[in-house]
């Protein structure tokens, strides 16, 4: 696990979270990604990325340039996020999430995300990946 986990004062996971509670609360954090502090938004997408996820994005700085990147800044302050129907299938769901960035330019992303077994966060839906669409 690296030292930079979980980012602190950031929602974290619970097993208690549906997917699409999980999908909501790193939308409304990235809505206002500075708010309480510089980037908490994007800390909160981070602490709700899979392990394996944070393997191949993290550390946390190098998040924070991937999220704020060409194919991710919508998603930064943005200004509507209008999410279609969770497809849930076993440990396994995706939603597809159009967003209105600060830019007034719209995307479609679709969150892949997977019920953790084992570990500190067994039975916590969490992000695998999240895709233009």
């Amino acid at each position: 696990m690296h030292g930079d986990y979980p980012i602190d004062d950031c929602p974290t996971p619970d097993p208690s979270y549906s997917p699409a509670e999980v999908v909501s609360i790193q939308l409304d954090g990235l809505a206002t990604n500075n708010d309480p502090v510089e980037n908490a938004g994007i800390g909160t997408a981070y602490n709700f990325a899979s392990p394996g996820n944070r393997r191949a994005t993290g550390p946390f700085n190098r998040f924070v340039r991937m999220v704020k990147g060409p194919q991710y800044a919508p998603m930064v302050d943005h200004v509507e996020a209008t999410t279609g129907p969770m497809e849930r299938s076993g440990t396994s769901a995706e939603q597809r999430v159009t967003l209105t960035g600060p830019d007034g330019r719209t995307v479609t992303y679709a969150f892949g995300l997977s019920e953790q077994s084992g570990g500190e966060l067994e039975g916590c839906w969490l992000t695998n990946r999240v895709m233009l669409d």
